[in-house]
């Protein structure tokens, strides 16, 4: 593996932060899809899980634990000046305090809840992704990130969804949006996955890597090994 890190690698985990903080803000919205409700994030937020991939697949599941807490910080830093902005008194003409408080304005809740569920669930996309890789020699890349995402979204759905909603929306519903949003992601995982095996093979290609993780700690913590 290169010791330095490359300008792609560097633009790459750039738009997986983007991805992190343009989804943190639609979730404020509930969108309905056909008969079924999901937090609008469900829109953006799935390409963060293609991003992850690509970058354990290419760099290793190293450079995807830098990334992971780099999106973790950048996203904790928005909530920081989301609810300082909300906090500071408002210009005397300005009427959209209310507005701009309900779209930045998540509770500690919601921002614990996201927080979390970003952290476990980029982890285990991560991990089984690296794990599976070893296990088929660099094969079924295609299963691999369905795999992969699947058990990743599903995590998320689940810890976002039931700290952030519950007591707010029936049982039934919270249900509804776990089941619907982690379907939707892994569909949209599908759908996508010939531009994705093809972006993973230019990049390889263009960085000339192809990671193995033989040696790699699957410690979170373990930042410093890169």
């Amino acid at each position: 593996m290169k010791s330095k890190v490359s300008v792609l690698f560097f633009m790459t985990g750039i738009i997986f932060a983007a991805c992190m903080l343009i989804a943190n803000i639609l979730a404020a919205k509930i969108i309905m899809i056909g008969p079924w409700s999901a937090p609008a994030g469900v829109l953006i937020f799935p390409l963060a899980y293609i991003i992850n991939d690509v970058i354990v697949e290419v760099w290793g599941y190293a450079r995807a634990r830098l990334i992971i807490w780099a999106g973790f910080g950048v996203n904790l830093m928005a909530a920081f000046f989301y609810m300082l902005a909300i906090a500071l008194p408002s210009a005397s003409f300005f009427e959209g305090q209310e507005a701009f408080r309900m779209i930045v304005g998540s509770s500690i809740r919601i921002v614990f809840a996201s927080l979390l569920a970003y952290l476990v669930g980029s982890f285990v996309n991560a991990f089984i992704m690296s794990r599976f890789k070893l296990m088929t020699k660099g094969k079924r890349f295609s299963l691999r990130a369905i795999v992969s995402t699947f058990a990743g979204e599903g995590v998320d759905s689940l810890i976002f969804i039931s700290i952030a909603f519950a007591g707010v929306f029936p049982v039934s519903v919270i249900l509804t949006m776990i089941l619907t949003q982690a379907l939707l992601k892994v569909a949209y995982e599908v759908l996508v996955l010939p531009l994705t095996i093809w972006v993973v093979k230019a990049v390889k290609v263009v960085e000339g890597e192809d990671a193995f993780d033989h040696a790699v700690s699957y410690n979170p913590f373990r930042i410093k090994q890169v």
